[in-house]
């Protein structure tokens, strides 16, 4: 994003509170369509780890269709979730660390969105741990040359620098990886299955020995998505939405496909080629399959869609919410590219191979708070504010979102206690934590924060001053910590909406 795309505010006044990247996007700086995030999210979906979450089921003795029937239904729900977080984006175009100022205070909000942010950037060490396995074995090939250490660090710096150019740039990579990852699922489920039929094995019928809860699979696999359940809005601020949508189903008609066809189709294919893989090999891991079964160019074709699919992942689903939580936590200092730079070393220095090795214990530990913030989330949005929102004060250092010098104890208490307990019963974290951070949030809010700390947009009578896109207006600073509704094509600073 460039200060340009802000139309008539030539010089952003950077703050504590402000930064060019963390403002409202405005309804005519979406450029992303119903086709185009669905690619993202096909992109987002295919991740390495997610074979080993399907090898994990089949080598618990869960039966391999019903592992992909389990982790497709928990893709369902966790897609349902996200379309409730993603109204945030296409309603007020707020990404996910602004908006925590409202239930969590202006300073209250670092607490959760920097742990979200830190965890993004843990799963883009990850994943760039295993494209470089990828690019390692693309460079035995043609060089002779061995050393994921190099091929880390570089893939890490090209996902860096494509990143910060902006959200334009992911969205082309993701039409270009999806369709690539598609081919090298077809691929590896052909190649598995014949490997297991060489053994005598048939896939469908085959059943390891031991005794995985189908619940412990199906809430691990929500876990695995609730990062991206929660800072949803990040990607949701740049969808095309319609000017006075005031349905819901309207307003974010963009979003269904991508959450309820795209994702849990595509993890659901890859988790089961995963257990499929596990089946014939006893591994799960498809770059050492590739480079088990693959020769000459095929190899390296089908290594280089490995990285592709790597790459389209990191970009959307890493790299950007972990750079905004970063700019939030310090906008005088930070800028956008900056804040992806931080992110990638970050990522690094958590040793992400190592994490690696304990996918399944680091899914539940931070799925309990990311969980809760959720539940936090969705209670303000909805139970409190009724989808109002006063966005000028998110940007106020003395405004209403201010509440006990900027925080908000409710927010906190209900993230700090719900988090600890859905960690303490981790295998079942989401269950927890979601619905029990919701009814504290909900209860503290009203009982305690509300009567001290009145909220403009509940004191109104939850005004239709305080909605965006339903009204066809979108929130544009106006420079000075102004504030205005405009409608689409305003560019000057002129109008009676000033706030």
């Amino acid at each position: 994003m460039s200060v340009a795309t802000h139309g008539h505010v030539r010089e952003i006044d950077r703050t504590g509170l402000i930064e060019e990247s963390i403002l409202p996007t405005q309804l005519n700086q979406r450029p992303i369509g119903l086709v185009g995030y669905a690619w993202i999210w096909v992109g987002i979906a295919v991740i390495i780890a997610t074979y080993s979450l399907g090898a994990t089921g089949v080598g618990g003795g869960v039966p391999l269709a019903t592992v992909i029937l389990t982790i497709f239904l928990a893709n369902l729900a966790i897609g349902a979730f996200m379309i409730l977080t993603a109204d945030i984006g296409t309603e007020h175009g707020l990404s996910f660390a602004v908006y925590l100022r409202a239930p969590f205070g202006v300073h209250g909000t670092h607490v959760p969105s920097v742990s979200r942010g830190v965890v993004a950037a843990m799963w883009f060490g990850i994943q760039t741990y295993l494209g470089a396995l990828a690019l390692n074995g693309i460079g035995e090939y043609f060089l002779g040359f061995d050393s994921w250490v190099f091929w880390y660090f570089a893939f890490a710096v090209v996902q860096v620098a494509n990143t910060a150019v902006g959200i334009k740039a992911v969205e082309r990579l993701a039409a270009v990886a999806a369709p690539a990852i598609i081919a090298i699922s077809i691929w590896m489920y052909f190649t598995l299955e014949e490997l297991a039929a060489l053994e005598g094995i048939n896939i469908w019928n085959f059943r390891a020995t031991g005794e995985m809860s189908l619940l412990v699979l199906f809430v691990a696999n929500m876990g695995f998505w609730a990062t991206m359940a929660i800072d949803i809005p990040n990607l949701t601020r740049f969808l095309r939405t319609r000017p006075g949508a005031r349905s819901f189903t309207d307003r974010n008609r963009n979003v269904f496909l991508a959450q309820l066809v795209a994702l849990p189709v595509t993890q659901a294919l890859i988790a089961g080629i995963g257990g499929v893989s596990f089946i014939a090999t006893g591994n799960w891991n498809p770059v050492e399959v590739i480079q088990g079964e693959g020769e000459g160019l095929s190899l390296v074709l089908l290594l280089a869609l490995v990285v592709l699919a790597q790459w389209s992942t990191n970009n959307a689903a890493n790299l950007i919410p972990s750079a905004l939580p970063f700019i939030n936590l310090a906008p005088r200092v930070v800028t956008y590219p900056m804040a992806v730079v931080i992110a990638g070393i970050v990522g690094t220095l958590c040793f992400p191979w190592l994490i690696l090795d304990n996918l399944f214990t680091f899914l539940g530990y931070y799925a309990a708070f990311l969980s809760a913030t959720g539940g936090v989330m969705v209670a303000d949005y909805y139970l409190i504010r009724r989808r109002r929102l006063n966005v000028p004060d998110l940007y106020r250092h003395d405004g209403q979102f201010r509440y006990w010098s900027g925080f908000n104890p409710a927010g906190l208490v209900a993230w700090g206690l719900a988090g600890g307990l859905a960690m303490w019963f981790s295998q079942y974290a989401f269950l927890i934590g979601f619905p029990l951070a919701l009814v504290l949030y909900t209860a503290v809010m009203r009982g305690f924060v509300l009567p001290r700390h009145p909220q403009a947009e509940i004191t109104s009578g939850f005004a239709d001053d305080y909605l965006a896109t339903s009204e066809g207006r979108s929130w544009a600073y106006m420079g000075a910590g102004r504030f205005r509704r405009a409608t689409v094509g305003e560019s000057d600073g002129s109008g009676r909406e000033d706030l």
